[in-house]
Order: structure tokens, then C-alpha cells, then sequence
């Protein structure tokens, strides 16, 4: 039942002119050499770029679908209009411009190709681009979880029906609460708006419940000490201790969210 796939391994090979209107499929380039040329509509598909060197090299409308860049210098190389479709990269050196101008159409797609861009930026150290990843990556998600349960489009029509359209429903809601609580993991400052949205709760029920409310100052004590209560650094005792033990919980839960957001940035340097 197998057969050979007709992959051919080009070894040592160099470009040594612009190339345009080629078909160059299937092939496995190992240390393939291109610096400052230009190609044009050439078919790289299926095509495996193992320790190539094509630095500065400037690619027009070519289709790299299911290729795989293994420890390929790309510096400063310019991708206009090119197809990356299943494409996946490891250890290799590209611009994150291609993040805004390579991305697949469609949503499950542009999922795994910046998914793919991500763990290679996270292997180089490159922390801006792995960052940049991230958040294509969470957009595609935000938008492709959206369209499982709402588009009318064929694609997802047929392809997500009855339970597992809910269950999509339930994975999108859940996927707006994290991203509006701490960006998904990755959002500092979403986190600290939550902050900001628990004191002014908790300034809400102190003047609600134990000031005057028909007094604008009771509302500025109650909010100049919601702080010290959230930290757990004064004790008013006429709050009730289930209300203590709720400020606690969820004190913990959003320095965990903190720390979590922290680790991360330290991981990807």
C-alpha cells in the first residue's frame, strides 16, 4: 500500500539569477544558497528548506504550501502576496512582517501558521515576535471560534452541526470572559482593569451597606480603603467573614493570574 512520494534531496545548490515562472515542488533543499535575488510566481509547494541560506531574497506571489523551513536564515527577506497554507518553521530566521502580510484567508489556518511562527520565535528568543504571534494567533482563535457557532458560511455550516456547534458557543464565551479578565494570559493591563472593577465592587457594597450612600464621601472612604481589604492589610470587623474569605479567593486567583503572566514573559527571553 505504499508508494514513493517522489521527493527529490537537492544538496549544496545556489541561485545565481532572478527566477520567475518556475516549479520547483516536492523537493527536500538542503543548504540551498540565494542572497539578494528575486523570485517571481515560483511553486514551492511540499518543499522542505533544510539549512538554506536566502537572506534578502524577495518573494512574489509564490506558494509555499506545506513547506518546512528547518534552521533557514530568511533575514530580510520580503514576502508579497505568497501562499503559506500548512507551512511550518523551525529555528529559522524570518521577519515578523510576514505576520501581517503571509497569514492564510481562513481563521483554522492562520491558527496554525502563527502557532507555528510562535514556537519558532520562542526557539530563537525572540520575544517581540513570539509576542506578535500571540496575538495574531489569539485573533484567528477569537474569530474562528466565532464563526464554528455563527457564520452562515458553508465551511463551518457543515462542518459544525447540532452539539458540537453549542459546544463551540460555550468554548467562545469562555474564550471572551478570559480574554476580557487578563487577555487570555497575555494582557497585563486587562488584568489590572479587572483590579480596578473588584474595588470598585467592593467600594460599592461598603457604601451600600454599612455608610451613608446619599453621601458622595462615603463612597471616596469606602474606595480609599477597598485596597487595604483586597490586600488583606487592614481588618474592619463589621465585614462579615464570608465576605473576607470571597475578597481572599479571588485576591489569589488574580495574583495567580499575575504571576502566570509574568513566568511567561520570563520564559520567552
Amino acid at each position: 500500500m505504499l508508494e514513493n512520494s517522489g521527493k527529490t534531496e537537492l544538496k549544496d545548490q545556489k541561485f545565481t539569477a532572478d527566477v520567475s515562472e518556475q516549479k520547483y515542488t516536492n523537493l527536500h533543499f538542503v543548504r540551498l544558497v540565494a542572497k539578494g535575488r528575486k523570485f517571481t510566481n515560483i511553486d514551492f509547494k511540499y518543499c522542505t528548506f533544510d539549512a538554506c541560506y536566502l537572506r534578502s531574497c524577495k518573494f512574489d506571489s509564490c506558494d509555499f504550501t506545506g513547506c518546512r523551513f528547518i534552521g533557514t536564515n530568511l533575514h530580510g527577506a520580503n514576502f508579497s502576496g505568497c501562499k503559506f497554507e500548512y507551512a511550518s518553521f523551525e529555528r529559522t530566521d524570518i521577519n515578523n512582517e510576514v505576520l501581517s502580510s503571509g497569514c492564510p484567508g481562513s481563521e483554522n489556518l492562520k491558527i496554525r501558521f502563527a502557532r507555528s511562527l510562535r514556537m519558532n520565535y520562542q526557539q530563537l528568543g525572540d520575544a517581540l515576535s513570539a509576542n506578535k504571534a500571540i496575538e495574531v494567533e489569539l485573533d484567528a482563535t477569537k474569530e474562528h471560534l466565532y464563526k464554528a457557532w455563527r457564520s452562515n458560511e458553508s465551511y463551518y455550516r457543515k462542518k459544525y452541526k447540532g452539539w458540537h456547534r453549542a459546544q463551540h458557543f460555550l468554548l467562545w464565551v469562555k474564550f471572551k470572559l478570559l480574554d476580557l479578565l487578563w487577555g487570555n494570559g497575555e494582557s497585563a493591563w486587562k488584568l489590572a482593569r479587572a483590579v480596578l472593577v473588584v474595588l470598585a465592587l467592593m467600594t460599592l457594597f461598603d457604601a451600600l451597606n454599612y455608610r451613608d450612600p446619599s453621601l458622595v464621601r462615603s463612597y471616596w472612604n469606602a474606595f480609599f480603603l477597598a485596597p487595604q481589604v483586597f490586600l488583606g492589610t487592614t481588618n474592619q470587623t463589621y465585614f462579615p467573614s464570608c465576605y473576607i474569605t470571597l475578597v481572599t479567593f479571588v485576591r489569589l486567583v488574580l495574583f495567580g493570574f499575575f504571576m502566570a503572566i509574568i513566568v511567561k514573559r520570563f520564559n520567552r527571553r
